[in-house]
């Protein structure tokens, strides 16, 4: 029996990054994001290397940070076909969860404690 062949698609980073960044930040501005959430979700690069790409809105990133900008992309994209409502898939985000298990404590302190 022979195993299904996975098809991996590479990502080059030269390529990738710049479009991966202003994708970010245009999520960033939606979703209103602050600088100390944006370096969480980037996985905590230096505070003027964010700055760096913020105003070049280019440079070179991990596959790690490209990743995570793919998950970003895709919780973005899950919200809006579940809410169709634009400003309510935006809000999402950082309303507070209703789960009893929550506490009351916003959706945003699971992806980012501390935030």
């Amino acid at each position: 029996m022979t195993a299904t062949p996975v098809l991996v698609r590479k990502v080059d980073p030269r390529t990738a990054s710049k479009p991966a960044l202003k994708a970010f930040f245009n999520l960033a501005d939606r979703w209103k994001l602050d600088t100390e959430q944006q370096l969480v979700l980037l996985g905590s690069p230096g505070r003027s290397t964010l700055f760096k790409w913020k105003k070049d809105k280019e440079g070179h990133l991990t596959l790690d940070t490209l990743e995570r900008i793919s998950y970003m992309l895709g919780i973005f994209k899950a919200l809006h076909v579940l809410l169709p409502d634009e400003d309510a898939a935006d809000a999402w985000v950082k309303k507070a969860n209703a789960a009893p298990c929550s506490r009351g404590s916003r959706r945003w302190t699971g992806c980012c404690p501390g935030t």
